[in-house]
This record gives C-alpha cells, structure tokens and sequence, in this order.
C-alpha cells in the first residue's frame, strides 16, 4: 500500500520538479517568466497529438519539448528583442497558451491515450521495495534527477554557469565584462520552455495519458512557487516538488477514504499549501533577498 501510494506521489512531482528546474535556470538569467503554465500546456498538447498521430511516445516526448522550446522563444522575442514587460508577457503567454491548445487539442478530446512506459533497470529493479521505487520508473522521472544533477553541477561548478548567475545578479556589470547577455538570457529562456514542455509531455503521457483541456491545471504556479521555496537552489527544487506532489496525493486519497470534507477543499490543499509556503518565506527577508537574482524581472538595453 505504502508503495503504491509513493509510486503516485513519484508521478504526481515529476512535471512539478522538471518545470521548477526549467525556470530556476531562467530566474538564475534575471528573467521572470510567468507563462510557465502556457507553455506546460503547450507541451501536453504537443506530447499528445505527436504520440496519437505516430504510435511513439518517444517522439511525444520530443514533441512536447519543441512545443514548449518554441513557446519560450516568443516570450524571449517580446522581452528581451522588444523589452516588454515580463510579468505582463507570461501572463498573456499563459493565457494565449490555454486558448491555443485547447483548440489544437479538440479533436484528440475522448482518444485513448499511449502511455509512456516504465524503463525497469536489470536487478536494480529486484531490490525489496525501493528497487520499483527508484529503478522501474519512467524516462521523465530518469530525466528530473538528470536535470537536477547536471544543472546543479552547471550552476555551481561550470564557468558558463558562473556567467548565468552574474548576469541575473548584476546584467550591467557582466555587459561591461564582455558578457553577451542577451543571448545567455535567450538560451535560459529556451531552456525553462523545453524543461516546461517536457513537463507537460509527462502530463499527458504518464500522469494522465489522455488529453484534458487545461490539464496543467495551475501546476505551472505552483512550479513558479517551488523556485521561491527552494532558495534558487536545484535540490531543494526537488525536496519540495516532493512535497508538493505528496499533498496533492495526499487529497485524492483523503476523498477516496471518504473523509468527511467537501471535495473542494480537498482539491484546493495544493494551491493552499502555496500559498502557506510562501507566506512562511517571505517572514525571513533577509535570506529571500541574499538568493534572490538581483536583477530579475528587470529588462535589460545594451545601449541604454
């Protein structure tokens, strides 16, 4: 019992953690991108159509990644080449990315979907309990530890990523370096897209593989929020994808188990606990504000 509902909770953080990682490199830029949730959407609705019309998830996969990739870009267009407003693009992204899949989607509405299947590690696989657990998952699940050790290492360790981190925390002084900021900003933008539609292809491919208009359903916020909880920090990203992921199981079992609480409640417990995060961090100021990007959301002009 105890496996299987932690084997739910794995697939219920995945898209939370892959998502949070993507924009954790994009805020490490400077950049606020708000239209996480579009771009997720994006990338469910690539994922699927792709699987549906060729029999390969892989290629849904893929898919999905381009889908969200090329989203990213017209929000780097709009920001970084014509310096609009970032808050305001990603919410316009957000919303023009639910009404674009939505009608990409409608003819997919009601298909049975193909699942992506589990990748089972010889003898790994075989260890009591934790061997379904950690070695018969699916690709996306292998990607996320991937991703959190490799950005990790990138941000940290690297020399492009020590070039990321001084462009998000001063973009003038790395100009004046002979830092070429705009471009490092795009490539983190297509990153945080890619890592976004990756996101959603696992939405609609291993979480529920099926196609559901807006079946992101919020989880695009709540990645943004798992950036704010996580100090900009890869593994604390993933403890709280965890987290997150645990209390969003945890209220689909409440409901099984017929606790007397109205339902509504019970599917409001992810956005409300959230919140209850956020309100929690921003009482220490002082830490927020020490691993906070110090340029982020602010638009940056060579010549200005």
């Amino acid at each position: 019992m105890f496996e299987a509902i932690l084997l739910t909770v794995i697939t219920a953080a995945t898209p939370l953690v892959i998502a949070a990682l993507g924009e954790l490199v994009t805020e490490r830029a400077g950049v606020l991108n708000l239209g996480v949730e579009g771009m997720m959407i994006m990338g469910a609705v690539c994922a699927f159509a792709a699987t549906q019309m060729t029999g390969s998830p892989y290629i849904g996969i893929v898919a999905g990644i381009v889908g969200g990739g090329l989203f990213s870009l017209l929000f780097g267009f709009l920001t970084l080449t014509l310096v609009a407003n970032q808050v305001a693009t990603g919410l316009a992204l957000t919303i023009l990315g639910l009404g674009i899949s939505g009608q990409l989607g409608e003819s997919f509405v009601g298909q049975p979907g193909i699942k992506l299947q589990p990748i089972v590690i010889p003898l790994l696989s075989d260890i009591p309990f934790f061997g379904r657990v950690l070695f018969a998952q699916d690709l996306t699940f292998y990607l996320s530890i991937a991703l959190v050790i490799g950005i990790n290492w990138f941000l940290f360790n690297s020399r492009r990523g020590l070039k990321l981190r001084a462009i998000g925390d001063n973009h003038g002084s790395a100009h004046a370096l002979g830092i070429n900021v705009i471009r490092t900003r795009y490539l983190a933008v297509l990153f945080g897209g890619a890592c976004a539609g990756l996101a959603g292809a696992q939405l609609s491919l291993v979480y529920t593989p099926q196609w559901v208009e807006n079946m992101s359903a919020g989880r695009g916020w709540i990645a943004l929020a798992l950036v704010v909880f996580a100090s900009w920090r890869p593994w604390r990203v993933l403890a709280g994808g965890y987290l997150f992921g645990a209390v969003t199981i945890g209220q689909l079992h409440a409901q099984a188990f017929g606790i007397g609480i109205p339902s509504q409640v019970l599917s409001a417990l992810p956005y409300v606990a959230t919140i209850v995060v956020l309100i929690i961090i921003s009482h220490n100021r002082r830490t927020t504000l020490i691993n906070t990007p110090a340029s982020l959301g602010k638009a940056f002009v060579p010549d200005r």
